[in-house]
């Protein structure tokens, strides 16, 4: 027998199993769990997100319903929907790290009815023919090279698109703002559905080194402008806009959501 003061393996854990050795396996939790998980990880209450609750109010019920939810972080949102009744999420994250802390997630509130995927959205959504009641997209769009390519197919899966976004707004975050810093005066433009639309590119400044990085794939993405964004959703066909939490100061850049529908 070792002695009792042989140093343990890094990778091994110590003392009884328990949901906080789960959450302590993985670093980089943003999103604080549920009390009775027992267990004590990030700071965020995104089990309990305003911004979901009125999308869930505005809609009325999704019991049963097929979502696909892009970029579940640590799955939180994801936990949400399950307790409103969908009958089957599809969660697509790209962040391998969050894609791990999401399967901890999952195995501690019980989602049952979700399913995670490891994978860029953008690449593609699988078969060519599925549809979803819902997408899903908070926290996404800004962190793309070209958001307007990802509604375009959103469009042609759902008749219900759920967004939250940061969007360049020049009136509110002009370019003596301390939250325009991060831009990089460079500018694109892009046309989908006819719309010629102008991107900001924006860089991370290293904030990707942090594990609680929960960006895009690369340092270089873009913001939509406000008007570009509404517009485009129109032109994709949802001709029933609602927006809240429509926030010009908020402080990584104006922000706002939105639920879009074809009636």
């Amino acid at each position: 027998m070792p002695p009792a003061t042989e140093d343990l393996f890094d990778r091994y854990v110590e003392g009884p199993p328990s949901s906080q050795n789960a959450v302590d396996a993985l670093p980089g939790w943003c999103t604080a769990l549920p009390k009775e998980t027992g267990a004590v990880a990030g700071a965020l209450t995104l089990t309990q997100d305003h911004r979901i609750i009125w999308m869930l109010e505005a809609l009325g019920s999704i019991d049963g319903w097929h979502i696909l939810e892009l970029g579940p972080l640590d799955g939180g949102h994801t936990a949400m929907l399950h307790g409103a009744g969908a009958g089957r999420i599809d969660a697509v994250e790209a962040n391998k790290l969050a894609f791990l802390r999401c399967l901890v997630s999952k195995n501690l509130l019980g989602l049952d009815r979700a399913t995670f995927h490891l994978g860029d959205v953008t690449q593609g959504l699988g078969s060519a023919d599925k549809q979803f009641d819902l997408i899903v997209a908070s926290g996404i769009l800004y962190h793309l090279s070209d958001p307007g390519a990802l509604l375009t197919a959103l469009a042609a899966r759902t008749n219900r698109l759920f967004i939250w976004t940061h969007v360049y707004d020049t009136a509110a975050m002009p370019k003596h703002d301390p939250r325009h810093s991060a831009f990089t005066g460079a500018g694109t433009e892009v046309e989908h559905q006819g719309l010629r639309m102008r991107l900001h590119v924006r860089r991370y400044h290293g904030s990707e080194q942090d594990p609680r990085f929960c960006g895009g794939p690369r340092d270089a993405h873009v913001w939509m402008e406000r008007a570009d964004l509404l517009e485009l959703l129109r032109r994709l066909g949802f001709d029933r806009i609602r927006i809240a939490h429509d926030d010009p100061g908020a402080p990584g850049g104006p922000a706002l959501s939105i639920l879009a529908e074809r009636s």
